[in-house]
């Protein structure tokens, strides 16, 4: 009886450890540009919209934060953020499980969607083929992207765009310059958005070796650099469609946001942590404006 209840006990420790891993906070932050991309271009709730949802909902980010999780438990172990909703602190047994929980949950989803989307759209496939190597070369040794500074930014934007760029091109949705503002304006947000998060680990991410935008420009010229790359994002929302450039007000609150850290030191960096956290709660309230802003649009549409 108590070895039964020591196994559940292990098994559900597990679970929780792998589900901590792959973010859930930050589950909608990739599945909703895709179920959105692909709803308004596709027009329709079908099956592949179920499975590219569920798909970059929680097996793409159990991937993408959980590999990231197995390959810098070293450096986490120095960072006070690690252990809870910013990241788990895996402990060496559950690696393993970790990475096979990602793989065996992507798996028949991407097969799945492979075979939905057909071939009629092959860009989606490459999309797709790029959003996944993004997942993979931000952490793994031998590519490491999140230690090559501004590439680190780039391919991290890359796991929140791509599946929008998926979501349009299975959906066949045609490119025009103001969709192409759209997204060029989601990359700023979300090289912003990676940049200013990273502020906040320059004296850990420095005490493991670890090189990142922020270590490598240091904090204060990082926030900047976020508080440009934001204003950019908004500009550009300013050439799309109607109500479109309504977007362009929604970068405000991330700008108020990091302001105050415009000249934080690098010695003081580990304080922009708290800009982070009113960070993640915005982007609720943010995303919920935009769906509004989408919905508004379709209608100018129809």
């Amino acid at each position: 009886m108590e070895q039964t209840e020591a196994v559940r006990t292990g098994a559900l420790h597990a679970i929780s450890q792998v589900l901590l891993s792959s973010r859930p906070i930050s589950w909608i932050n990739t599945a909703f540009p895709f179920a959105a991309a692909y709803l308004l271009t596709n027009g329709s709730v079908d099956a592949l919209f179920v499975v590219g949802t569920l798909f970059f909902l929680i097996p793409y980010n159990l991937l993408m934060y959980g590999v990231n999780d197995v390959f810098d438990y070293e450096s986490d172990l120095r960072n006070p953020r690690k252990g809870g909703t910013e990241g788990a602190l895996l402990e060496p047994g559950l690696h393993r499980v970790v990475v096979w929980a990602g793989v065996v949950t992507a798996a028949p989803l991407l097969a799945a969607m492979l075979w939905l989307g057909g071939t009629g759209h092959p860009w989606s496939w490459a999309m797709l083929a790029v959003s996944l190597f993004a997942v993979f070369a931000y952490s793994v040794p031998g590519l490491r992207f999140k230690e090559r500074p501004v590439l680190d930014s780039i391919t991290s934007s890359t796991h929140f765009v791509s599946p929008a760029v998926y979501g349009l091109a299975v959906g066949g949705a045609e490119p025009t310059p103001q969709l192409l503002a759209v997204l060029a304006a989601f990359f700023c947000w979300g090289m912003a958005s990676h940049a200013f998060g990273a502020v906040q680990d320059v004296l850990p991410d420095r005490e493991g070796g670890i090189a990142s935008i922020a270590t490598a420009f240091g904090a204060r010229a990082t926030v900047r650099i976020a508080l440009g790359l934001w204003l950019v994002a908004g500009a550009l929302m300013l050439v799309t469609e109607w109500p479109g450039p309504l977007a362009a007000l929604l970068v405000v609150p991330y700008l108020v946001t990091a302001w105050p850290y415009r000249s934080v030191t690098d010695a003081d960096s580990g304080t922009a942590n708290r800009g982070w956290r009113r960070f993640i709660a915005l982007n609720y309230a943010v995303g919920f404006l935009v769906t509004m802003l989408l919905i508004w649009w379709a209608l100018v549409r129809s």
